[in-house]
C-alpha cells in the first residue's frame, strides 16, 4: 500500500480536464431540466456525492426506490425488493435452505439462512456497500461464520422513506467494499400522527403463508421531529416434497440423483479368503441365511438379505425432507428524533433493536464410516469391533481395510433441523448544523454508530461420531453411557436408548460489531466565473470486531456433522477524505453547464496500511433538455473478518467425478491418479468434502469503473396531448477487479486436474487406495481478476389526464455484455460467465421491468413485467437422461468445455405481476390494496446442477402464484 501522495487533488484536476467527454446516466427518477430553477430546491445529500447540493443530477447513476414502490412489489422484504432490479445479480435470500447441512463456504461468512443479501453487477454481495442514512450497517452474523455482507432482513421495510442505489464505485466517498456500489437506505424522520399497516399473502404452492403487520406513530414541534415504529413479519415454510420439481434431488432422473446413505445399512469391506463384499440390506433386518456369495477357506458365510448394491437404484431420495422456503420471525423496534437546539444545530438519536427467528431443514443424518467419509475426520477411523452384540458378520470390520465403508442414513433420529436467533442491535447519535465562514454557508456534521449483529444456532437431529466410535468398538470399553449401537439393517433396529447416547444438540454462535466516528463538511469555497467551486472533507474512524465459536463437539472433531473452526478478529481503519465540484463552463453555446467533480479518499488500515482512492465525474448539460455523464473510480475492498481469520472447515460441495466410468485418454489420466479401472469406478456419494478456510495474508481487493451515458427529457414531450412527461436514460459501465479473493470453483479444478494432471489444479485433491477422493483443499486466495460491463436502458412516459384516468409506463433494461473472473495462476477462464448457470447462480445476458401505471379518482392500479433471457448449464448426472437429451445433438455440438455432460436450457421466464388499490371515502387516511405475483403461475426453468430443489432460487420466483391483500390506515 502506498501512502497518500502529496497535490493529489492537483494532479486529479489535471487528469480530469484531459479526459474525452464522457458520460454517465442517472437511472432514477425525478429529473429537473431547468437551469436556475434548481437554485430553488433545499441543498441535500444525494448518494454518490459528499456535497450537498440543490442539483437532482449529478454526475453519477443513481436508482431511486421510494416507500410506495416497495409497497407496489407485494413483498415483504427490501431485500427481496432490490434483487427483483436489472441491476441486481444472484444472491442469498430465504428461498435457500442450505444452512449447516452443506457446510462452511470458503469465504468464511456460513450460510445466513433467513438473511437476504444484494449483489450489484453480478460481483457478489460483499462488494456492494450498505449504508443507513448516509452511515455504514453492520454485517450480519450467521451463526456459522463471520460475513462481510449485510442481511436487509435487519432492516424492517415500514422504517423506509426511500433507497437510493449508486451503481457506480465509490470507493474515495465511502471507504472499502463500494466497488460495485452503495445501497443508502433513507429512513423517516418524522410523521403526524399514528399509522397502521396489515399484510397477509399466501402463494399456491404449499402452505407458504406470509403475514406481517406494523404501528407507527409521529409528531413534529418547533423544537423536535420524531418517528417510532413496531413490526412484525411471519413467513411459513413450503417443502420441497410440494412440488414435483423438487421432489426428488435432480429433476427427471428419480433416484439417480439420490444419495448412497440410504435408511437400510450397505457394507463394504475385503472378504477374508474371499471377493469384496458391497451389499445393501434392503429390508428392516436381514436374516442370516447365506446370499451365494460365502468366501473361500471354509468360513462362515455372510448374512443374507443383503442384496449387491445397485447403484442408482438404490439410493436414497432425501428431497421431501428439505425446504423451498425457509420460515421466519422478524420483529423490529424503530425510534428516531431530532431536537432542533438552535436555529443552526440539531441532535438526532436513532436506535433499533431486531430479532429475527428462522430455521431450514435437512434428510436425517447420514452416518459414514471408513472410506465413505472424508479421510481428514473421525469417522474414517471408526470400525466395527468383532465384540459388538450386532455385527453379524462373525469378524472386525476394520478401518485399516482400503476397502471398509459402511452407510447409514437412520431416519429414527429425525431431520436435521437448524434453528437460527438472530438480533440486531443498532445506535447512532449525530450533531449537525450549519455556519457560515468568509460569507460562504457550510454544512456539518458529526456522527457516532454503535451496532452489533448477534446469532445463535441449535442443530437437533445430529450425532457425536466419538460416541459412535465408543458404541461400535469393544464391548468390554463401552460402559455406561455407553450404549452398543446396531447400524445395520434398516429403519427401528436403532433403539432410543441408542439414539440418546449419539446424538447431541448442537449449539453455535457468532457475532460482528462495527463502532465509526465521523465527521463531514461541505460548502463553497470561492465563486468562479461558471458558479462556485464547492467542496467536501470529513474523517471517519471505524472499528470492526467478529467471531464464531462452534459447539465445543464441532470444535474437537467429534461431530458427525460438517467440521469447523472458530473465527475471530478485528481491525481499525482511519479515512480521511475530499471533494471537489467546479463548475467549468457555463451557458454558451452548446453548453448550458459543464462541471468537473473530483474525490480523494486515504484508509489507513490497522491490519494492512494504507490506500488512497480517487473519482473523476464530468457532467455536462448540452441544453435543458440533454445531460451527458461520466465518471471514472478506483475501488478498494479489504478482505473482512471472516475472509481473513476464519480457520479449518469444510464444504460438502456436490461435484461429479469426472473419472466416473472414463475411458480413452481421461480414463488413462484417473488411472495415473490412483482409479485401478476407470471404466468401471463410481464416487460413492457426490458430496464431495471440500476443505475451505480464510488466510492471514489475502490481499485487498482493488478496482477501477467507468460510466458513462445520458438522460434525455424532451421538453416537446411535456404537457402534450400525448405525453406529460418523458425521460429517457442510456449507462454504460465496466469494471475491472483484481486480485479478488475468491477460492476456485473446485468442480472446475477437479475437471482440470483429470483432463491434464496438471499440478497447478491436482495439488491439494487426494484419493484413498480404492480411487475415492479423500482430500480436497479450496482455501482462499487471490484468485485472479474480474471483468464486467454492461448497459443499462431506461425509459419513464407519464401520460396526461384523460377521462378514464391517467396512464404511465416505465421500462429498465440490463444487457450484460461480459462477466468474466480469469485465475492469475493458469490465465484460465472461470465457469460463471453471461448466461451461463453454475454454482447456484446464473448472469442472465438481459434482465428487464416493465409496468404500466393508471390512476383514476380513488383508484389505482399497476401491471408489471419481469423479464430474465434464457441459461445454459451443464447436464451433469443427468447427461444422457431425457429430461438434458433433447438439448443435445446427436453429434455432440452441444458439449462444451464448461458442459462436458451435455447442455441444458433454462429458457427465458416472463413473470407477470398486478395490483390495485382504493383510497377508501372515510374521514380518516385508508387504503386497501391487493395483488397477484406471477399472475399466469409460471414455474422457474429446471436447473440440473442446481444443490437443492431443481431451480436457481438466486434468481428465479418460487413456483405458484403468490396473492396478497394489505390495509393502511392512518388518523
Amino acid at each position: 500500500m502506498n501512502a497518500m501522495p502529496r497535490r493529489l487533488l492537483s494532479v486529479s484536476v489535471i487528469s480530469a480536464l484531459l479526459l474525452p467527454l464522457y458520460a454517465a446516466p442517472v437511472l432514477a427518477q425525478q429529473n429537473n431540466r431547468g437551469g436556475d430553477d434548481t437554485q430553488k430546491l433545499e441543498a441535500v445529500n444525494v448518494t454518490g456525492s459528499r456535497i450537498k447540493k440543490a442539483e437532482v443530477e449529478g454526475q453519477s447513476p443513481v436508482i431511486t426506490i421510494t416507500a410506495k414502490d416497495i409497497e407496489d412489489t407485494g413483498l415483504g422484504s427490501i431485500g427481496d425488493v432490490i434483487q427483483r432490479l436489472s441491476v441486481s445479480g444472484s444472491s442469498l435470500n430465504t428461498k435457500f435452505n442450505s444452512a449447516g447441512n452443506f457446510g462452511f463456504p470458503p469465504d468464511g461468512g456460513g450460510v445466513g439462512s433467513g438473511s437476504t443479501t444484494i449483489s450489484l453487477r453480478n460481483l457478489g454481495a460483499k462488494r456492494a456497500l450498505v449504508l443507513v442514512d448516509g452511515l455504514r450497517w453492520v454485517p450480519e452474523s450467521s451463526a456459522s461464520g463471520v460475513s462481510a455482507a449485510v442481511d436487509l432482513n435487519t432492516i424492517p421495510a415500514s422504517i423506509v422513506e426511500r433507497i437510493e442505489i449508486l451503481t457506480d464505485g465509490a470507493s474515495s466517498l465511502y471507504g472499502s467494499d463500494a466497488i460495485a456500489g452503495v445501497i443508502n437506505i433513507i429512513t423517516k424522520k418524522k410523521q403526524d400522527g399514528i399509522g397502521l399497516h396489515i399484510y397477509g399473502a399466501n402463494g399456491s404452492v404449499g402452505d407458504g403463508k406470509t403475514y406481517s403487520g406494523n404501528i407507527s406513530l409521529g409528531a413534529s414541534g418547533e423544537k423536535f421531529d420524531f418517528f417510532m415504529d413496531i413490526s412484525h413479519f411471519k413467513q411459513d415454510s413450503v417443502s420441497s416434497g410440494d412440488w414435483a420439481q423438487s421432489s426428488f434431488p435432480v429433476p427427471g432422473i428419480g433416484l439417480a440423483g439420490g444419495s448412497s446413505a440410504t435408511p437400510r445399512s450397505r457394507v463394504d469391506f475385503t472378504s477374508p479368503g474371499g471377493p469384496n463384499f458391497d451389499a445393501l440390506c434392503p429390508e428392516g433386518v436381514c436374516d442370516l441365511t447365506a446370499i451365494g456369495k460365502a468366501p473361500a477357506g471354509g468360513l462362515q458365510a455372510f448374512p443374507g438379505g443383503y442384496k449387491q448394491w445397485g447403484g442408482s437404484v438404490d439410493r436414497f431420495n432425501f428431497a421431501p425432507f428439505n425446504l423451498l422456503q425457509t420460515p421466519s420471525d422478524r420483529t423490529g423496534i424503530f425510534a428516531q428524533g431530532t431536537y432542533h437546539i438552535t436555529d443552526t444545530i440539531n441532535f438526532s438519536l436513532k436506535g433499533l433493536y431486531n430479532t429475527r427467528d428462522s430455521q431450514n431443514q435437512a434428510a436425517p443424518e447420514p452416518i459414514f464410516l471408513g472410506n465413505f467419509c472424508a479421510a481428514l475426520d473421525l469417522c474414517s477411523r471408526v470400525g466395527v469391533d468383532v465384540t459388538n452384540p450386532y455385527n453379524p458378520f462373525g469378524i472386525t470390520l476394520s478401518p485399516n481395510d482400503p476397502n471398509w465403508g459402511m452407510g447409514r442414513r437412520p431416519i429414527e433420529g429425525g431431520p436435521r433441523i437448524f434453528k437460527q436467533s438472530v438480533d440486531t442491535r443498532y445506535v447512532s447519535a449525530t450533531l449537525n448544523g450549519t455556519l457560515q465562514l468568509a460569507g460562504h454557508d457550510y454544512s456539518w456534521d458529526v456522527n457516532f454508530v454503535d451496532s452489533d449483529n448477534k446469532a445463535d444456532q441449535t442443530v437437533t437431529g445430529t450425532y457425536n461420531i466419538r460416541h459412535i466410535l465408543n458404541a461400535l468398538g469393544p464391548v468390554s470399553a463401552c460402559t455406561a453411557p455407553c450404549v452398543p449401537l446396531n447400524v445395520f439393517g434398516g429403519p427401528g433396529t436403532i433403539t432410543p436408548e441408542m439414539l440418546k447416547y449419539i446424538l447431541f444438540t448442537e449449539n453455535d454462535r457468532s457475532d460482528e460489531k462495527l463502532k465509526t466516528w465521523s465527521a463531514n463538511i461541505s460548502g463553497d469555497l470561492f465563486a468562479l466565473p461558471a458558479g462556485a467551486l464547492t467542496a467536501a472533507a470529513g474523517y471517519e474512524h471505524r472499528r470492526n470486531d467478529g467471531s464464531y465459536s462452534p459447539d465445543s463437539v464441532v470444535i474437537a472433531g467429534d461431530s458427525n456433522g460438517v467440521p469447523s473452526g472458530a473465527t475471530t478478529g478485528g481491525y481499525s481503519t482511519n479515512e480521511y477524505y475530499v471533494e471537489l465540484n467546479a463548475p467549468l463552463i457555463a451557458d454558451v453555446t452548446g453548453i448550458k453547464h459543464l462541471d468537473l467533480s473530483v474525490a480523494s479518499r486515504y484508509s489507513d488500515y490497522s491490519n494492512f496500511g494504507g490506500t488512497t482512492n480517487n473519482k473523476l465525474g464530468l457532467r455536462w448539460q448540452v441544453f435543458d433538455d440533454l445531460t451527458f455523464r461520466s465518471t471514472w473510480a478506483e475501488g478498494f475492498r479489504a478482505p473482512s473478518i471472516g475472509e481473513l481469520y476464519s480457520s479449518f472447515s469444510r464444504f460438502d460441495a456436490n461435484l461429479i467425478d469426472p473419472c466416473n466410468g472414463a475411458t480413452g485418454v481421461l480414463g488413462s489420466n484417473c488411472h495415473a491418479l490412483g482409479i485401478a479401472n476407470p471404466a468401471t469406478f463410481a464416487q460413492l456419494n457426490p458430496q464431495i468434502s471440500v476443505i475451505t478456510g480464510g488466510a492471514v495474508d489475502l490481499q485487498p481487493e482493488t478496482s477501477t469503473s467507468l460510466t458513462l451515458g445520458g438522460i434525455y427529457s424532451p421538453g416537446w414531450a411535456e404537457s402534450s396531448g400525448w405525453s406529460q412527461k418523458l425521460d429517457f436514460d442510456v449507462n454504460y459501465y465496466k469494471i475491472h477487479v483484481d486480485n479478488s479473493i475468491q477460492a476456485p470453483d473446485a468442480q472446475t479444478q477437479l475437471n482440470r486436474c483429470a483432463q491434464t494432471l496438471d499440478p497447478v489444479y491436482c495439488t491439494g485433491i487426494t484419493r484413498n487406495a480404492a480411487g475415492q477422493i479423500s482430500g480436497f483443499n479450496n482455501i482462499l486466495r487471490n484468485l485472479g481478476r474480474i471483468d464486467t460491463n454492461g448497459i443499462d436502458v431506461g425509459l419513464n412516459w407519464t401520460l396526461p389526464d384523460t377521462s378514464v384516468g391517467r396512464f404511465g409506463a416505465g421500462i429498465q433494461t440490463t444487457y450484460t455484455m461480459n462477466y468474466k473472473s480469469t485465475s492469475q495462476d493458469t490465465g484460465l477462464i472461470e465457469p460463471k460467465v453471461v448466461g451461463v448457470e453454475s454454482g447456484d447462480s446464473g448472469i442472465p445476458r438481459i434482465r428487464s421491468t416493465f409496468n404500466v401505471n393508471w390512476a383514476l379518482a380513488d383508484f389505482t392500479a399497476r401491471w408489471t413485467l419481469r423479464y430474465m433471457s434464457a441459461l445454459k448449464e451443464d447436464c451433469g448426472s443427468a447427461g444422457g437422461a431425457a429430461i438434458c437429451g433433447d438439448n443435445v445433438n446427436p453429434n455432440g455440438s452441444n458439449v462444451a468445455p464448461n458442459r462436458p455432460d451435455g447442455t441444458n436450457r433454462l429458457g427465458a421466464t416472463t413473470y407477470h405481476d398486478i395490483r390495485a388499490s382504493w383510497k377508501v371515502p372515510v374521514k380518516f387516511n385508508m387504503l386497501i390494496s391487493a395483488g397477484v405475483n406471477n399472475l399466469l403461475d409460471k414455474d422457474p426453468p429446471v436447473c440440473l446442477s442446481c444443490s437443492l430443489n431443481g431451480y436457481d432460487a438466486s434468481n428465479y420466483d418460487l413456483p405458484g402464484r403468490f396473492s396478497y391483500v394489505e390495509a393502511s390506515i392512518k388518523f
